[in-house]
């Protein structure tokens, strides 16, 4: 058994070589910067342009304020930028204290994401199913994203208190992406995938009621980048958890974990911007994303 008077953990390397891990260092800085450029331009046109001072687009400014922070303040900026700073100085150690506040700060907004995601999937679905009620969503948006954020920060918490309170006793070298559930996480997780499924259930039984194709393609395109950003989180996510011993190996775990920390936040911005009139028409957003 590892005594408790461990001050300090040993991140496990990217790559052997100093050259790969530089590599590395660049590859990461470059998400990073587009991800910062992205979700900055969604979160200046939203605010700017009061046209957009909708529920849609104000959970949309909620998920591009987390994608932000979990790119520079969690999964980027607790994890990532102490990744790039150990690949370009060929250190690994990390502090007690400080692999702390990765885990809750990674799972606090990586948690609250996903629920802000469960969150804007009712959003659509009013929007659709009961268009007449959709301006009464206004007043309660506000409680809904903060009951989005609430969640994910007792879920961080919980899961934070439980992993530091446990004996160490296989060592201090830790791997540099996490991996392992709580049940109370799992099951809230489960509790946000059904609501979204039913959530889609309804949006798909109201678009069939459409008697027009067009009206229905157009209800549907509503829906089309939220529910894709909802399944790259999930199947990211999925993989990234689901451990098979025929093809696991460390390195697939690691490039898997990175790749739902990463992929999702980074990528959102340039979903939501595809094909979205509205804020390519306010002049702030170019229009070749």
């Amino acid at each position: 058994m590892i005594p408790v008077s461990i001050t300090q953990f040993l991140l496990l390397a990217f790559a052997d070589t100093w050259e790969l891990q530089l590599l590395h260092f660049w590859l990461f800085l470059g998400i990073s910067l587009a991800a910062l450029l992205g979700n900055g331009l969604i979160i200046t046109t939203i605010a700017c342009d009061h046209h957009l001072h909708t529920p849609m687009y104000f959970f949309l400014l909620n998920l591009s304020l987390l994608d932000l922070s979990l790119l520079n303040l969690g999964s980027i900026s607790t994890t990532l930028p102490k990744v790039m700073a150990n690949s370009l100085w060929d250190t690994r150690d990390i502090s007690y204290a400080g692999c702390a506040a990765q885990v809750f700060l990674f799972l606090f907004l990586i948690s609250s994401e996903y629920f802000l995601l469960t969150v804007m999937a009712y959003d659509r679905s009013i929007v659709i199913c009961k268009p007449l009620h959709y301006g009464t969503l206004l007043g309660t948006c506000v409680h809904m994203a903060a009951a989005a954020w609430g969640t994910g920060l007792l879920n961080s918490l919980l899961y934070t208190a439980k992993t530091f309170s446990l004996p160490l006793c296989q060592g201090n070298a830790v791997d540099q992406f996490f991996y392992g559930l709580l049940v109370v996480s799992t099951c809230l997780v489960y509790v946000g995938f059904i609501f979204i499924m039913l959530s889609y259930v309804n949006i798909l039984r109201a678009v069939l009621r459409i008697p027009s194709e067009q009206g229905q393609h157009k209800a549907f395109s509503t829906c089309l980048p939220h529910l894709a950003v909802v399944f790259l989180f999930i199947n990211t996510s999925f993989f990234a958890y689901l451990n098979l011993s025929s093809i696991s190996s460390s390195s697939l775990d690691l490039v898997m974990a990175v790749l739902y920390s990463i992929l999702p936040p980074a990528v959102t911005p340039l979903i939501y911007s595809m094909r979205n009139q509205e804020l390519k028409g306010t002049g702030l957003f170019p229009c070749s994303l």
